[in-house]
């Protein structure tokens, strides 16, 4: 049973720190003579956050990545297969980085996965205090922006998992099937069949190849572009020979809601990159944050 196929690289052309209050003198307080001596006043540096400050450095590293290696497609993967193993009802899965322990990674659905974990694994040495659930997801969010798509709202505070948290295989769309398949997927995590579609748009970015999936080829016509174009070519009546069109890409017109999303976004790309956000945010915290531990940056 071949896995859902989603954006792969084309290599060859193709934490939070415990803030540290840093204290610094500021005022020494000149008594009068006829005072005693004020203690000395320390006030609180004024300095961006260390989660602020990590994020930044870490968006920099990832951009000089993508300057050199255009790997953006395969980090998308990569954040998408690690935070879609969710499971709402029990809480298990998501985006805790159980993706790099086996049996896991040698899921079929995870082929290939280990090169965006190996080219990430520089920018996590020069940068230790970010966990490997929130390098993944900023690598993703990083990536769909390099690649000429919106700013997608990121939050550091990904906790990792431990090797007794990977989940069983099967939890992952299958490229072979339609819409009942998808739902069944997705719903387990919590969305919607608006957020089927807009992410299933991802697939803009991106090729499949033959030894990892078993299908090969782009979606689009530039797979290192982030734009609408993937609703375009699966609603065109002559598909492009040279372009996939999965059984699960066109399980989006089998059912009136989708298909008329997908009429949408074809049409209407600032609609897409607008629903796109919203899906793709809740697509990386999906197991990940509470009222009571998020950490905005």
């Amino acid at each position: 049973m071949n896995a859902f196929v989603a954006p792969i690289a084309v290599l060859h052309a193709e934490s939070l720190c415990t803030p540290s209050t840093a204290l610094r003198r500021t005022t020494f307080v000149t008594p009068a003579r006829t005072q005693s001596r004020l203690p000395t006043v320390f006030l609180p540096a004024r300095r961006t956050p260390p989660t602020a400050s990590l994020e930044s450095d870490v968006r920099t590293a990832l951009n000089k990545l993508y300057d050199t290696t255009p790997c953006m497609p395969i980090m998308v993967r990569l954040a998408w297969h690690d935070a879609g193993t969710y499971k709402v009802a029990d809480g298990t899965g998501g985006a805790n980085a159980s993706i790099r322990y086996l049996p896991e990674k040698g899921h079929a659905a995870n082929n290939g996965l280990n090169i965006a974990m190996d080219l990430l694994e520089p920018i996590k040495a020069q940068f230790p205090a970010i966990s490997y659930a929130d390098l993944y997801q900023l690598a993703s969010v990083v990536g769909i922006e390099h690649s000429g798509g919106p700013k997608v709202p990121f939050r550091m505070g990904r906790t990792d998992a431990g090797e007794a948290d990977t989940t069983e295989d099967g939890r992952l769309p299958d490229a072979d099937k339609r819409m009942g398949h998808l739902r069944e997927v997705f719903y387990r995590m919590g969305l919607n069949d608006t957020e089927i579609t807009v992410l299933s748009g991802a697939h803009t970015l991106g090729r499949a190849h033959q030894d990892r999936s078993g299908f090969d080829g782009p979606w689009t016509k530039v797979p290192v572009v982030f734009d609408n174009s993937y609703f375009v070519e699966i609603l065109k009546d002559e598909p492009d020979p040279d372009l996939l069109r999965l059984s699960s890409d066109l399980a989006l017109l089998d059912i009136p809601e989708t298909k008329a999303l997908c009429e949408k976004y074809a049409n209407d790309q600032k609609a897409f990159f607008d629903d796109y956000i919203l899906a793709h945010q809740k697509l990386s915290e999906l197991g990940c944050f509470s009222t009571s531990n998020i950490s905005s940056s």
